[in-house]
């Protein structure tokens, strides 16, 4: 069971960051999120930025409100990146309201705030601070619950001008070049109907095609073993002589708070994949690209990922099993 709020967290007045892409996705579930904490919560401040460096603004300048975010895994992440990197992670209860596609707020859900705007709202007001652990990595990234390599093919390219990602860039990129090639489509159904023109039918059917493919929008193209030197602990796992299909790292939990589980995953399935605790994961190899949460980072030769337990506070429903 998860304790009372012993530190009055509950009694500060808020800080609500409503994400934009939140408001175009589902305006409807802000409102009703916005309402339920305004209509509870005295002396709420809500800020709608434009921009993820005018809600960082908003955040830096938050004083003793506690900030609440009403978005996706992306918004939630850039507003943990950013505490931990004014070094006052430790010290805030952050609180979230989840909105977006089901994808794209699986990790907040997966954490265990609610799914639905109301419950998540009432969570922000009613909930009590939990402890959780993450992992952080040497360029001051942060996960929070799942780290993959490599990231996946569709949303290679996706990096940010920070190293690591852009959220989504390249599924999106991906949407919009299928919704293209789907606006193609009457083109080609009117060319068939022309005499003589099967050949540039055919040719522009195959462009459609490669686009579709290529840019991931039908089906995932598979990922070839990679050459990879994996450490835990100083301990080597895998080396470059050995192709591994897939390294994930998750922060550890409960007995486990402070560790690390590393499985890598080998390219021949005889030995199965090998799994290890660490506090420390080293990943060294040519150009590799990575999936942490909602963001791919990369490409990088060498990253290194350290378990920190109880490094973060996220508000959750009271009585929620820990």
């Amino acid at each position: 069971m998860s304790a009372p709020d012993p530190t009055g967290t509950s009694q500060l007045p808020l800080l609500v960051v409503i994400d934009p892409a939140a408001r175009l996705w589902d305006g409807e579930s802000v409102r009703i999120a916005r309402d339920v904490l305004s209509a509870r919560a005295p002396g709420v401040k809500v800020c709608l930025p434009e921009t993820p460096e005018e809600a960082e603004r908003a955040l830096v300048r938050r004083g003793s409100r506690r900030p609440v975010v009403v978005g996706d895994d992306r918004a939630l992440l850039r507003t943990v990146r950013l505490l931990h990197r004014e070094r006052e992670l430790d010290d805030v209860a952050l609180s979230v309201v989840p909105v977006g596609a089901a994808e794209r707020v699986r990790l907040a859900c997966g954490l265990g705030v609610p799914p639905d705007a109301v419950s998540a709202a009432r969570t922000v007001l009613d909930g009590a601070p939990r402890r959780l652990g993450l992992l952080t990595d040497d360029s001051g990234g942060v996960v929070l619950g799942d780290l993959r390599i490599p990231g996946s093919p569709a949303e290679r390219g996706s990096s940010g001008a920070d190293g690591r990602g852009s959220p989504g860039g390249e599924r999106a990129r991906g949407e919009k070049a299928g919704e293209r090639a789907g606006q193609g489509a009457p083109v080609v159904q009117a060319l068939s109907a022309l005499p003589g023109l099967s050949r540039t039918r055919r040719s522009l059917s195959r462009s459609v095609r490669a686009v579709r493919v290529g840019r991931g929008v039908r089906g995932d193209v598979p990922v070839p073993p990679q050459r990879l030197r994996v450490e835990a602990d100083g301990v080597l796992l895998a080396d470059l002589d050995e192709p591994v299909m897939e390294v994930s790292v998750q922060p550890g939990a409960g007995a486990h708070a402070g560790l690390a589980q590393v499985t890598v995953r080998p390219s021949e399935d005889r030995s199965g994949p090998v799994r290890v605790r660490a506090r420390a994961v080293t990943v060294s190899g040519p150009d590799f690209h990575y999936r942490a949460d909602a963001l791919v980072g990369g490409p990088v030769r060498v990253r290194t990922w350290t378990a920190l337990a109880r490094a973060w506070s996220l508000v959750l429903p009271v009585g929620r099993p820990r």
